[in-house]
């Protein structure tokens, strides 16, 4: 599996980087305003307890959604999916961002200090649109490498034997 490179290799990049920007984040915006960037885009500080998005933040279904996103990546490197180069580093992208946010859920604590239990911590999201709820790192390398996936899913060439069959 050459591509098993490509995923790991990405999956790596996403992580430190979206560890590196939460840790700036941190220590950057932890007791100031929002910082204005550019148009709408500004840097804002939030705790995610939640899961995509701070959608379902009593239900405390972060964690599995992660793990459930790492077992479609070994899904789809087993299914051969990740064979061509796009597909591997839209692989690398959706586990690097489960990774990331991961190791928020099992090393932060949550909002404000607020003790947490295992795989209880909070996502540290703060890249703030202003008309999309706020996220980080990990959550656009998710979403960019799903959408990535299927649009390689849509134009994948099929083997003549299963275009004849039917």
């Amino acid at each position: 599996m050459p591509h098993l490179r490509v995923v790991a290799g990405v999956a790596v990049a996403a992580v430190v980087l979206d560890q590196l920007t939460k840790t700036w984040a941190l220590r950057r915006l932890g007791d100031r305003r929002p910082f204005e960037v550019i148009g709408s885009l500004r840097f804002n500080l939030t705790w995610n307890t939640g899961t995509a998005f701070s959608l379902g933040d009593d239900l405390n279904l972060g964690p599995f959604i992660a793990v459930v996103a790492l077992a479609v990546v070994g899904w789809l490197l087993w299914a051969g999916y990740t064979a061509r180069t796009v597909g591997a580093v839209a692989a690398g992208l959706v586990a690097g961002g489960a990774v990331g946010n991961l190791i928020d859920r099992a090393l932060r604590s949550g909002p404000a200090g607020a003790p947490a239990g295992f795989m209880g911590g909070a996502v540290v999201d703060f890249i703030d649109l202003q008309w999309w709820p706020v996220f980080n790192v990990a959550d656009a390398g998710i979403v960019c490498g799903a959408v990535l996936l299927v649009v390689v899913s849509l134009f994948e060439p099929r083997e003549p034997a299963e275009a004849g069959a039917g």
